[in-house]
C-alpha cells in the first residue's frame, strides 16, 4: 500500500529521551563556557586596575578566549570521528576546568591572556561536538525546538555570570571568576560520562587538513590582531596594524581557494553555494560581532562613568540575558512552523531598536531605562541568534550536519573577536580623545568630576552606533535568507508528491 504526501516526518510534538539526554550534557558544557565569558566581562575593569592597562589592552583577556575557540572549532568533526564524540566533550571539559583554575593563578597580563587561549581552545570543542551530537539525534525538522530547549538553560548563564561575577570580584577577589569553573567543569565530566552512550572511535575516513589548519588559525588572528593596534597605535597606517591585517586577509582567501579543491577540507566552503545555508551563517557572524563585541562595553560604562561596583553592574546586567532566555524558545517554535528567515528579521528588528537607546548614553541616564533596554536587547538576540543557527541546519542534508557545525561556530566566534577587538579600537579611541591620545584607561570612579564623566559616558554611547550599525547589517544576509527559504518552499509546493511505500505490518 502506499499513500502521497508533501509532508516531512511524522512528529509527536515531544522530544525522544535520547535527545533530551544529549541536550541535558551539551546544556552543562555550553553553560560552563559561557558563563565564564560573562563573569569576565564584568571583571574587565577590576582587572585592567590590577594589571594596570586600558581597554584596547584588556580586551585581549576576551579576544584570546575567542581566537582561541575559532582556531581549534574547524577541528571538532575530525576529532569527534577520529577519538569518539564523548570522550573529546569529556577531555574538552576537564581541560577547561584546569585551564580555569590556571587563569586564577595568573601572575601577569601576559600569562593571563595565555592561560584564556587554552580556556578558549578547550571550550571551543564543547558547543560544537555537543551540537552535532544533537543534531544527529534530532534531525533537521526538530532543529529549531531543540535549539530552544538548550538555549534556555545556555541563556540563563547570561542572567547569572555577571550577578556572580559581581559578587565573586566585589567578595573573594577577581581570581575567583575563574575558580568558579572547576566544579561546573567536573558536573560535566560526570553528566557526560552517565548520559551519553558510549561511541567507537575510529578511523575518521580523511586526514587531518594541516595546510588548513596553518592558513585558519594564523589568517583570522593576524586580522584581529591588526585591528587591535589599530587601537594602540592609534593609526591604521603603522606597520604592525596595516601589515597583520593584510597578511591575514591573504591567509584566509588562500584558505578559501584550497579549500575549494580539497575533497574533505577543514571547513568545507562548499557549503556556502547554499544560499540558505550561507545567508544563514552570515547573519550568525555578525550577530556575533554585535553580540559579543557589545558585551565589553556596558560593564566598562557601570564600573566607569557611573562608578558602579561589579556587583552592581552584574545587576544591572541581567535582564538582557533573561531577556534572552524568554525570546529564544519562543523563536524556536516560530521558526519551525514559520522559516528562520522572517524570525530572525523579527528578532533583528527588536535588537536594533533596543540598541538606540545606548547611542545616547549621559553620565545620568536612568539605570532603569538601561535596564529595559537590555531585556529588549536580550529578547532580540534570543529571537534572532536561535533561527539563525537553525535555518541553517534546516537547509542541509544529513550527511553535511558535522561540516556545518564547524563553519556555523567558527563565523560566529571569528564575528564575535573581530567585532570585540573593532569596538575595543572605537572605545579607546574615544576615551584616548580625553586624554589627549592612546592609553587611556578603562577604569575610573563616581570621585571624577560630572563633566568628564559625561565626556566618559559620551564615548561609549558613540561606540553603540558601531553596535547599531553591525546589528543593521545582519539584516542583509537575514533578507537573503527569507528569499532562499520561501524559493525552496515554492520548488517543494511545485515538485511531484512524495511516494512513501508504507511498510508491511508486523505479526
Amino acid at each position: 500500500m502506499s499513500t502521497t504526501t508533501t509532508a516531512g516526518p511524522p512528529d509527536s510534538g515531544r522530544l525522544d529521551p535520547v535527545v533530551v539526554r544529549t541536550a541535558t550534557v551539551v546544556i552543562a558544557g555550553a553553560f560552563m563556557s559561557i558563563l565564564d565569558t560573562t563573569i569576565v566581562n564584568v571583571a574587565l575593569d577590576r582587572l585592567a586596575v590590577e594589571f594596570a592597562t586600558g581597554v584596547e589592552h584588556i580586551q585581549w583577556i576576551v579576544t584570546a578566549y575567542m581566537l582561541a575557540m575559532a582556531a581549534v572549532i574547524p577541528l571538532s568533526g575530525w576529532v569527534a570521528v577520529r577519538f569518539g564524540a564523548k570522550r573529546v566533550f569529556i577531555a574538552s571539559a576537564a581541560l577547561f576546568a584546569v585551564a580555569s583554575a590556571l587563569c586564577g593563578f595568573a601572575w601577569s597580563f601576559e600569562s593571563l591572556v595565555a592561560f584564556r587561549a587554552i580556556q578558549g581552545a578547550s571550550g571551543g570543542l564543547l558547543m560544537p561536538v555537543g551540537q552535532l551530537m544533537l543534531a544527529q539525534v534530532a534531525g533537521p525538522h526538530r532543529m529549531g525546538r531543540v535549539m530552544s530547549f538548550v538555549a534556555v538553560p545556555m541563556l540563563v548563564a547570561p542572567v547569572v555570570g555577571p550577578v556572580l561575577g559581581g559578587l565573586l570580584v566585589d567578595s573573594w577577589g577577581w581570581e575567583w571568576i575563574f575558580f568558579v569553573n572547576a566544579p561546573v567543569g567536573v558536573a560535566a565530566v560526570v553528566l557526560a560520562m552517565r548520559l551519553l552512550p558510549t561511541d567507537r572511535p575510529g578511523a575518521s575516513g580523511w586526514p587531518l587538513d594541516i595546510v588548513g589548519v596553518a592558513l585558519m588559525a594564523i589568517g583570522v588572528p593576524a586580522v584581529t590582531y591588526g585591528l587591535a593596534e589599530v587601537g594602540i597605535g592609534g593609526t591604521l597606517a603603522d606597520t604592525k596594524a596595516w601589515l597583520p591585517i593584510v597578511a591575514g586577509l591573504a591567509l584566509t582567501i588562500a584558505y578559501v581557494l584550497y579549500a575549494r579543491r580539497r575533497p574533505k577540507p577543514l571547513i568545507n566552503v562548499r557549503l556556502f553555494t547554499n544560499p540558505g545555508f550561507a545567508a544563514a551563517s552570515f547573519t550568525s557572524f555578525a550577530l556575533g560581532a554585535a553580540l559579543f563585541g557589545g558585551m565589553i562595553l556596558m560593564p566598562l560604562y557601570e564600573q566607569g562613568p557611573r562608578g558602579l561596583s561589579a556587583l552592581e553592574t552584574g545587576l544591572i546586567l541581567a535582564p538582557q540575558g533573561l531577556g534572552a532566555a524568554i525570546g529564544a524558545p519562543i523563536a524556536g517554535r516560530l521558526t519551525d512552523r514559520f522559516g528562520g528567515g522572517i524570525i530572525a528579521m523579527f528578532g533583528l528588528a527588536i535588537l536594533c531598536v533596543a540598541t538606540v537607546p545606548f547611542t545616547f548614553l549621559s553620565a545620568t541616564t536612568p539605570q532603569w531605562l538601561i535596564m529595559v533596554a537590555l531585556f529588549f536587547r536580550g529578547m532580540g538576540i534570543g529571537g534572532s541568534m536561535m533561527p539563525a543557527f537553525a535555518a541553517a541546519y534546516a537547509a542541509l542534508k544529513g550527511p553535511e550536519i558535522p561540516d556545518a557545525t564547524s563553519g556555523l561556530n567558527v563565523l560566529q566566534r571569528v564575528g564575535g573577536s573581530i567585532g570585540t577587538a573593532i569596538l575595543a579600537v572605537v572605545l579607546a579611541s574615544q576615551l584616548g580623545n580625553l586624554t589627549g591620545g592612546g592609553g587611556a584607561p578603562a577604569a575610573t570612579s563616581a570621585d571624577i568630576p560630572l563633566p568628564i564623566r559625561e565626556q566618559m559616558a559620551t564615548a561609549y554611547a558613540n561606540t553603540h552606533w558601531w553596535v547599531l550599525g553591525l546589528s543593521i547589517i545582519a539584516f542583509i544576509p537575514a533578507i537573503v535568507l527569507l528569499r532562499a527559504e520561501r524559493d525552496a518552499r515554492r520548488r517543494r509546493a511545485d515538485g511531484p508528491p512524495v511516494d512513501v511505500i508504507m511498510p508491511p505490518a508486523e505479526v
